[in-house]
């Protein structure tokens, strides 16, 4: 009994994405269901935030949806909607955000963060490595002054 519930929930979890859209909200032409579902599936759901709207649960995610399969049936464009959705929540709606001066940090920022990283790292090795062949590299006058200093330190 208790692997046939483990089975079940499983199986509700993998179907969560599934279940998101309800069959009410569906259209009954499949081209703008269609539309509708691509549209659904670049917006981010601003509950979730990770997920897109095609994709929650949330009642502001199945507004959304609505909204996009209203503006559809009106005969707008797949960029109209997009572009009214844009404009009353922002360009964090999109789960992909445009290239644009306002995004660069988006686009830019992990690639210099892991260059900067990469260039700490080689920094550090370097060092380290200069710091052992300057140790390695003392002259025999040195070398017989520090096995004087480390014999008078162990006889003390």
């Amino acid at each position: 009994m208790r692997n046939l519930l483990l089975i079940v929930l499983t199986l509700v979890s993998l179907n969560a994405a599934v279940m998101a859209v309800e069959p009410s909200e569906v259209l009954s032409d499949p081209a703008l269901e269609a539309r509708a579902r691509h549209i659904s599936a670049e917006l981010r759901c601003l509950v979730c935030q990770n997920q897109s709207i095609d994709d929650s649960d949330a009642q502001l995610a199945k507004d959304l949806r609505l909204l996009v399969r209203e503006r559809l049936v009106q005969g707008e464009t797949d960029e109209q909607v997009k572009s009214y959705i844009v404009s009353r929540y922002g360009e964090f709606v999109l789960l992909k955000p445009p290239f644009n001066s306002s995004t660069y940090v988006l686009w830019y920022g992990p690639p210099v963060f892991v260059a900067i990283g990469i260039m700490a790292v080689f920094v550090i090795f370097r060092r380290k490595r200069s710091l052992s062949g300057a140790a390695a590299g003392l002259s025999a006058d040195e070398q017989r002054r520090l096995k004087a200093l480390l014999d008078d330190e162990t006889t003390s």
